[in-house]
């Protein structure tokens, strides 16, 4: 399988079947899922890879070949309007070791390097303080927050281009 991103210690590549079951762990961080959820959510990867042209890919972790992740970009309903994402799901065996940062900055820079858009989101649950500061990490500053449509209060983060290469 074709590595997209590459950093220091992760590689970036299309979720295939096979990922099932280290995906179904990475997804069940907070809940136990079900099998039809992990299903929809490899359809909807590769989905959004024909349509969009990006998705979320597979992290891989470099040292030992484990799939630690999900990471990546997405098109989402954000406030009501659709708009490019950078989303980063990891194991929590990995949390707290700057993977996460790596991650989503490796996802930010390789979005304006290869796509036209001006502005990247983050979006999360007004209480998930690692995903807050990851995209803060990112570069990302808060805008607001919203009500999704499933009733959960959520922050929106963005970086734009212009702020984008004032960092780099």
């Amino acid at each position: 399988m074709k590595c997209i991103i590459e950093t220091k210690r992760l590689l970036f590549r299309e979720t295939i079947d096979s990922d099932f079951e280290s995906l179904k762990r990475i997804l069940s961080d907070k809940e136990e899922v079900s099998d039809e959820y992990v299903l929809r959510w490899l359809n909807w990867c590769k989905s959004s890879y024909e349509k969009d042209k990006f998705g979320l890919w597979s992290v891989i972790l470099k040292e030992n070949g484990e799939m630690i992740g999900s990471c990546g970009l997405s098109m989402q309903l954000i406030d009501g309007v659709w708009r490019p994402e950078v989303g980063y799901h990891l194991d929590k065996r990995c949390h707290r070791l700057g993977l996460g940062k790596e991650a989503a900055v490796a996802i930010r820079d390789y979005f304006f390097t290869h796509y036209e858009y001006d502005e990247v989101y983050s979006y999360m649950d007004i209480n998930n303080i690692p995903s807050i500061k990851t995209a803060e990490a990112n570069g990302m500053k808060y805008i607001k927050t919203f009500i999704t449509k499933d009733n959960k209060e959520c922050r929106i983060y963005r970086i734009t281009r212009k702020e984008w290469e004032e960092i780099k």
